[in-house]
Formats: C-alpha cells, sequence, structure tokens
C-alpha cells in the first residue's frame, strides 16, 4: 500500500514563478486549482510590507478587497463545510494557507502587530458615532463643515482604518456576518508576534479600557447637568446613579475588567438609563427643547456603547470574544456612517420635536371636530363670524394696496391686516376653515397610530365623518357669510361715496386672476395650501415654546404684572396665554406668510402669489358688484367662480395631505398602512355618504373616542 507524503511549504518570494503558483493552488484548493481567488491569495501574501505603517495601511485595504470579491467562491472550502458564505469561504482559505505556510504566517503576524502597535483605538471606541458637540447646532455646523471640506489624513487612528477599508453604511452587514470561529483561528496564528513586541489583543484591551473611563467621564457630565437633574427632583445629587458610574468605571479599571466589577458597571449603567427615560417622560408633559433632547440621546448612546465593551470585555477568548467584538464593530461602522450624515442628524434630533408639536396640534384638532347637531350648528355660526372678519379682511387688503406707499410697508400693513384678522378670531372664537384640515389631520393620524385591532377601526369609522363633515360645517358658515356681507359693504360704500368700491380695472383683475385654466391659480392655491399647513406647525412649535419655557408660570408670579392687575389678574393673563398661544402663533404665522409669499417670490423673479378660498371668494363678491348683475352671467366670471371652488379643494387637500403625512411619519405610521385607511374612508364614502356631510339628528358618542365640545377659539 503506497502512502502519500503531503506537500512541502511553500516558500514565499515577491514574485512566485508559474510552477509555484500552481503547486500552492493545488496544494490549498484541491477541488478549485484554477480559481482566481487562490492566485490573488498568493500573490497578496507575497507582497506582505516589511516596515511602514501607510503601506501596511495599503495592504490591510487589499486584503478586504480581496475577501469582499464578488467572484463565486465554489471550490474554495472543503466538501463536508460547502454551508459557508463566499466572504467565509475566502477567510477559510486564507486560515488553512497560514496554517500550513509558517513564513507567510511570520509576515502577517508582523504586519498586525505593526499595525496595532502603530494604531489607536481609543477614538474608534470612545467616540466614533457619539458626536462630541454641546448642542445640535453646534453638531449640526461640524458635520456640514466636514462634508464639505476634506478630511485630514490619520493613519495612526483605528477610526480612519475603518471608514477606509469600509467606505458605505452597507458595509456593516458584511462586517457582522463574518465567522467569528474563523476570526478566532486566524487571531491564533497571527496575534502572537515574538517577544518583546505586545500582542494586538493586550493593545486592544488596553484602549478598550480607555475609551470605558471616557465614556463613563463623559456621560456622568451630561448626565449630572442642571437640566438634566431639575426634571429629577426626587434624585439627590449624591444618589445619582451618574456620579456611581463614574466611581465604577474607576473600579473596572483597577480591577482589570474583573467579572464583578462589570456586573457592578451593568447594574450602574441600567440605573443611568432610568434616569434617562424618566427626563423624557418630563419632556412629553413640559415641552421639548432639541438641544436637550439630543444630549439625553447622546446619553443613551454612551451607555449602549458602555454595555458593548463591557461584553467584549467579559467574554471569553476565542470564538465568543469574536462574536461580541464583530456586534461591536458592525455598530460602531453604522454610527460612524450615520455620524458623518446631516440628514441623520437632523432627522434624529427632530423627530421627537416633530411629535410633540403633532401631538399638540392634534389635541387642538379634537376641538374641531363636531359630534352632536348642536356642535354643527355651533361650528357653522362659528364660522359665519370667521366669514365676516375674513371679508373685512379683504376689503381692507383693496384700501391699502391702492396707497401710495413704498413696497416695505405696503406688505407690513397688509400682514398686520391679515394677522390682525386671524387674531381677532382667535379672541372671539370664530372658525376659519382653512385652518381645520392640518389640525384634525394630526388628530386622524393619532387614531390611525394607536394600537392596533378591531376597537381601532371603530374609533376611526365614527371620527372620519365626523371630521368630514365638521369641515363641510365650517366651509358653509365661511362662505355663507362672506356673500351677503361682501354685497352689503359693496353696495353700501357705493350708495355712501357714489361709486364702486372697486374700479372696474380692478374687478376685471380680479375676475382674471381667478381663472382656472388662464391664469396660475391651482399653483398658487397650492402655495397657500403649503402656507396654511407651515402656520399650523408654527402654531404646535409657539405653544411647546411656551410650555418648554413656563412662561404661564414667570407671567403669573412676575412682581410687575401683580403689582399692575393684581395676582389674580396676572393669573387669568397667564391661563390666557396658554390658552390662545398656538392660535395666536398660528395667526400671526399665516398673516405675514400670506403677505410675504408674494414679496419674495417678486424679489427673486417668481411670479408667486396666493389663493386663500375665503379671501379669493370676498374678492370676487367685490368684483361682481362693481362689474353689475349683467357682467355676472359672463362665462369668464362663472369660470371665475369655479376657479374659488377648485382653490378650496386644493388649499384643503394640500395642507391635509402634508399635515396628515407628517403626523404619520412622526408617530412611526407606515405609509402603506395610512393609504389603505384613506382608501377603506373613500369607498365608505361611496357607499354612504349621508354620514360625512350631515350630522344625524342623535349620535352617541363612541366609548374611547369622545371630543371636546365647542371650538376652540381663533379655528
Amino acid at each position: 500500500m503506497t502512502v502519500s507524503t503531503p506537500a512541502p511549504p511553500f516558500r514565499a518570494r515577491s514574485a512566485p514563478s508559474a510552477r509555484e503558483v500552481d503547486a500552492f493552488c493545488v496544494q490549498y484548493a484541491p477541488r478549485a486549482p484554477g480559481h482566481p481567488a487562490v492566485r490573488d491569495l498568493l500573490r497578496l501574501l507575497s507582497e506582505v510590507p516589511g516596515d511602514g505603517l501607510e503601506p501596511r495601511l495599503e495592504w490591510v485595504a487589499r486584503w478586504i478587497h480581496w475577501m469582499r470579491d464578488r467572484i463565486p467562491a465554489q471550490g474554495l472550502t472543503d466538501a463536508e463545510d460547502p454551508t459557508l458564505s463566499p466572504t467565509n469561504s475566502r477567510l477559510a482559505l486564507l486560515v488553512r494557507v497560514l496554517e500550513g505556510e509558517p513564513a507567510l504566517r511570520a509576515s502577517v503576524t508582523r504586519l498586525v502587530s505593526g499595525v496595532c502597535a502603530g494604531s489607536r483605538g481609543l477614538k474608534l471606541f470612545a467616540q466614533v458615532g457619539l458626536s462630541a458637540g454641546n448642542g445640535f447646532f453646534s453638531e449640526l455646523t461640524d458635520r456640514f463643515v466636514r462634508g464639505v471640506l476634506p478630511t485630514p489624513p490619520e493613519p495612526g487612528k483605528l477610526s480612519e482604518l475603518l471608514l477606509r477599508l469600509f467606505p458605505v453604511p452597507e458595509d456593516a452587514a458584511w462586517l457582522g456576518a463574518l465567522s467569528p470561529v474563523l476570526l478566532a483561528r486566524l487571531t491564533a496564528l497571527v496575534g502572537e508576534p515574538p517577544p518583546p513586541d505586545p500582542t494586538p489583543s493586550s493593545r486592544v484591551r488596553g484602549d478598550l479600557m480607555d475609551a470605558l473611563l471616557m465614556l463613563g467621564v463623559q456621560v456622568a457630565a451630561l448626565g449630572l447637568a442642571e437640566d438634566v437633574r431639575d426634571r429629577t427632583p426626587e434624585l439627590s445629587f449624591r444618589a445619582s446613579p451618574f456620579l456611581r458610574l463614574r466611581m465604577v468605571c474607576d473600579v473596572v479599571l483597577a480591577r482589570d475588567a474583573a467579572p464583578d466589577a462589570l456586573k457592578d458597571l451593568t447594574r450602574a449603567v441600567d440605573d443611568c438609563r432610568g434616569v434617562a427615560r424618566s427626563v423624557t417622560r418630563q419632556l412629553e408633559s413640559s415641552g421639548v427643547s432639541v438641544d436637550l433632547v439630543y444630549r439625553l440621546e447622546r446619553i443613551r448612546r454612551g451607555l449602549d456603547r458602555m454595555e458593548a465593551i463591557a461584553r467584549v470585555l467579559g467574554a471569553a477568548r476565542g470564538e465568543a470574544r469574536w462574536r461580541e467584538a464583530l456586534a461591536l464593530l458592525s455598530e460602531l461602522l453604522r454610527l460612524a456612517h450615520a455620524d458623518r450624515s446631516v440628514r441623520a442628524l437632523v432627522r434624529r434630533n427632530t423627530r421627537l420635536m416633530a411629535r410633540k408639536i403633532i401631538e399638540r396640534t392634534g389635541t387642538s384638532g379634537e376641538h374641531y371636530i363636531t359630534s352632536t347637531p348642536a356642535e354643527y350648528h355651533h361650528m357653522v355660526h362659528s364660522a359665519a363670524g370667521g366669514g365676516l372678519v375674513a371679508t373685512l379682511a379683504a376689503a381692507l387688503k383693496f384700501v391699502l394696496v391702492g396707497l401710495p406707499l413704498a413696497p416695505f410697508f405696503a406688505g407690513l400693513f397688509v400682514a398686520l391686516n391679515y394677522a390682525g384678522g386671524f387674531v381677532l378670531m382667535q379672541l372671539l372664537g370664530l372658525t376659519l376653515a382653512t385652518k381645520q384640515p392640518s389640525m384634525t389631520a394630526s388628530t386622524l393620524a393619532a387614531a390611525v397610530g394607536e394600537d392596533s385591532g378591531s376597537g381601532r377601526m371603530e374609533r376611526l369609522i365614527a371620527l372620519v365623518p365626523r371630521v368630514t363633515r365638521s369641515q363641510l360645517a365650517a366651509i358653509l358658515g365661511n362662505l355663507g357669510c362672506v356673500l351677503p356681507v361682501a354685497v352689503a359693504l359693496a353696495l353700501g360704500l357705493q350708495a355712501f361715496t357714489g361709486h364702486p368700491f372697486l374700479e372696474q380695472a380692478q374687478a376685471r383683475h380680479v375676475v382674471d386672476a381667478l381663472h382656472p385654466w388662464k391664469s396660475a391659480t391651482l399653483l398658487y392655491a397650492a402655495l397657500t395650501g403649503v402656507l396654511l399647513w407651515a402656520s399650523s406647525v408654527a402654531a404646535g412649535w409657539f405653544e411647546n415654546f411656551v410650555v418648554y419655557r413656563r412662561l404661564p408660570e414667570s407671567l403669573a408670579h412676575h412682581r410687575v404684572l401683580r403689582a399692575l392687575v393684581g395676582a389674580g389678574g396676572a393669573r387669568r393673563v397667564a391661563d390666557a396665554l396658554m390658552h390662545h398661544a398656538a392660535g395666536v402663533g398660528g395667526s400671526i404665522t399665516l398673516g405675514v406668510l400670506l403677505a410675504v409669499a408674494p414679496g419674495v417670490g417678486g424679489f427673486f423673479g417668481l411670479p408667486l402669489d396666493v389663493r386663500h378660498v375665503t379671501f379669493s371668494f370676498a374678492s370676487l363678491t367685490l368684483a361682481g358688484c362693481a362689474l353689475g348683475p349683467s357682467a355676472v352671467l359672463e362665462p369668464d366670471f362663472l369660470a371665475a367662480v369655479a376657479g374659488v371652488l377648485v382653490v378650496g379643494v386644493v388649499n384643503f387637500g394640500v395642507s391635509f395631505a402634508l399635515a396628515l403625512g407628517v403626523a404619520l411619519r412622526a408617530r412611526d405610521v407606515p405609509l402603506r398602512e395610512g393609504l389603505r385607511f384613506m382608501g377603506a374612508m373613500a369607498l365608505r364614502f361611496l357607499r354612504q355618504p349621508g354620514p360625512f356631510l350631515l350630522p344625524p339628528r342623535d349620535e352617541p358618542v363612541p366609548a374611547g373616542a369622545e371630543v371636546q365640545p365647542g371650538v376652540i377659539p381663533g379655528g
């Protein structure tokens, strides 16, 4: 019987001959001796640099490129292990080669030792993904500058090497899919350089310990800040878990990450998380600060990082430690890319602010929804008063535009006219129909975002018809009052002055401007819908500002105010501010936006204008009175009337769609679910339109769907 002898070890040279390459391929990949991955590996291992950090880092980049090559890896693994992924098949091939080639293994060992000795991992473990800015805006500026300006090279930092080896965010999944078993075998082969060089594992362990201590200092400082302590008054300073966290980190360092010390660290991290959750709950009731939200996010991320580092330090050597290390490295890579993204920063830090604004807007939206015939009639009467004020504001705008004023003062007075009318509606408890959609959309999003189940669908089925008929009541009230008031005003002024309120040219211009297809009315109506939605966002933001800054409490205890109106009067002023904050903020914003938009467009050479359905209908009515009864029946005037109706639809549709989309996103409701809900409601309307238009004679309010009676002032 003939006994086969193993092939002699391959002797690495800088340029192996063709015969040596063939022998290498047959020896280490007998099932695929011609596979290009085997030849490329031989070439790679033959060109390991002897010294110099930069050449060694370039070699590591070439090795990762070889690992990620998309050429199929069939034949690189043994027949009994066909389940390895292509990447891990190449990794297994590398391990087999290094196990059988002592010379190549020695050169790779020296390279790994040199890279670890010349690199520092403190920034990678303690800073990557944990932005160092003191607030949202400083971090936003820093990321923008880093995205525009070139980044200087930092070859001595492992954080630079991580992004250099894995330049796209999707690489994090690839890194996490590597085999910890194969990596443990590879570490055992090349992770023990000859004395007196320190082992790479000891160098990385030291960096992890330093990072743990640095994170403990940073997180403790953030958690002991004044605005965090103010929101946990029941916790004394000495009992703060953030103070204990700093001390526990010292113990972990002194005892070289002993198991019991790491357990104490885990308990301290959990206690710190509890404090952060408590502060977040306080924000839900006391208003949101973007900078504080940003710092709370840094605290949570710092605690997560400390826990991940503790798991790596506490894991047994070999496969278990590599499993924890891969989880840490893949998360570091994902955060490293997010750390450079301005979009990720804005999206993460504004999400809670957007949700809080939407919640406050949605709470106000409940007051726009009627449930009983009495509330429906109250909505009509309130909207009629809003139509009266809107008609007077539209007439006053014609007066202001006719004055010989400079553009700045003309725009200022128009803005004051609009804002004054809206604020007057707010204070008198009147309703403007176009302000409803963005408010009620947030209320609908709140209902869609509640827990799934049959109860939610029942609430929606009961809520949507009330929303639509409440909106219809507001429209009827607004436009129903505009027509008689505008006619009475125009005819009264004409009888008093002897000439029409509008000149013929002005009236013709109004009619032409509202023509649905001979002018840009539809575009202007869509722009106005955006402005209506923006005003609702401003209303929620201003109310959040008032709540977070505790302005009502400040006014109630203000010495000067109490001296002028007494303690009871100061309290009433504070209550009025809290009650009218959203309405006044949104009203002023909407008035300014409606007046400023045309001027801004003209400044940039864009013929922008606004088309608000109530003001447009009032203007058209005044124009019809100036043109006379015969002109009202002309095709152009009838087309303008149709244009007003289209303006109303576009105003409502755009503002409602924007508000609903933002609200659904803020509440983490998938767009697909929101569209499915809207489709179901449309089908229900086609089958049974009555409840969507008129209230029933007696409608009980379903449990869990009660709505505040009445209408919020300034609706």
